[in-house]
């Protein structure tokens, strides 16, 4: 399969349902067996950790062992750490200073209280089309460019235009640093441009734009986000190996938690590639039963957190 025919063979699945073929396959399954089945699956988020990048005016996140909020009658005292020796299994207690950690959607919460919170983000977000817009070049040239919208019309130049309702990264390689932590203090750093955001939403009408930095712009009033929450717009930071995504042809699969009123997500982006894409992995490789390490997880006083 080549790599702009994914879009086009979920397409032509959907189209078969009422037809023999789907009572065969019902409802989606035939989308998942014709083209989901031997995709390639790329994962382009960060892992949370107490030590990855985040703005200076947030506090330092804490992760340790969850311990018994009780006594438990014999089984555990009530401060007691468990462990897998005694209790058959443990857990951690995560101390999160912030929802706007590591890979993250932002709802327009996040700026204006009069639109979307995390947990009123529709389910519709789930699966889109995945468009992939590079400055590398721009940003070797200059760390703190921008993507224009001159930018955006040469990708459709080469790829056509934009279709509505999906999803744009823009790459810019920032993330290779990660989890480098003088990235948060990056005054200057590749952003999106106030038009660019302005040509991509009013003129393309995507869902969405993502970007690998943890802030829009670099401009001193946060022009683009500033723009975006207020017109009730979310927006992917963080993102993640953009570098192993096709430019077209792909489909992100979006995840998060539900907080109640949260104004930020926590967010997990899978890009869903066609089947001859050279990275990612395929449904089965390894996926069930899940690998035994040769090493357990331990917690790790220095470090802050369960490690192999």
């Amino acid at each position: 399969m080549k790599r702009a025919t994914l879009a086009f063979a979920v397409l032509s699945a959907l189209g078969m349902m009422g037809t023999a073929y789907a009572a065969e396959e019902p409802g989606l399954w035939a989308v998942y067996n014709s083209a989901l089945k031997n995709a390639r699956y790329v994962d382009m988020t960060h892992t949370i950790t107490p030590h990855i990048p985040v703005w200076a005016g947030f506090s330092d996140s804490r992760f340790a062992p969850a311990k018994a909020g009780v006594d438990m009658d014999g089984f555990a005292t009530k401060g007691e750490a468990y462990t897998y020796a005694k209790h058959g299994f443990e857990a951690t207690e995560y101390v999160l200073k912030t929802d706007q950690l590591g890979t993250q959607l932002d709802p327009p919460a996040h700026w204006a209280p009069e639109y979307a919170a995390i947990d009123e983000i529709p389910a519709s977000y789930a699966v889109r089309p995945l468009v992939v817009i590079s400055i590398v070049e721009q940003v070797n040239e200059d760390p703190n460019y921008a993507l224009q919208v001159s930018d955006i019309e040469a990708w459709e130049k080469q790829h056509g235009t934009i279709p509505e309702g999906s999803v744009v990264f823009v790459r810019s390689d920032w993330s290779k640093r990660w989890p480098d932590p003088e990235l948060a203090r990056l005054t200057q750093f590749p952003g999106v441009s106030l038009a660019a955001l302005k040509f991509l939403h009013e003129q393309r009408h995507i869902l969405f734009h993502g970007h690998e930095p943890l802030d829009t712009d670099s401009t001193p009033t946060l022009e683009g986000e500033h723009w975006l929450m207020h017109n009730g717009y979310a927006q992917a930071e963080g993102v993640a190996n953009l570098d192993k995504v096709p430019e077209t042809g792909a489909l992100v699969a979006i995840g998060y938690p539900k907080f109640g009123g949260g104004l930020g997500g926590y967010a997990r982006y899978i890009a869903i590639c066609p089947a001859d894409w050279q990275y990612g992995v395929k449904a089965g490789e390894g996926d069930v039963p899940l690998p035994k390490f040769d090493k357990p997880l331990h917690y790790d006083e220095q470090q802050g957190m369960r490690v192999r």
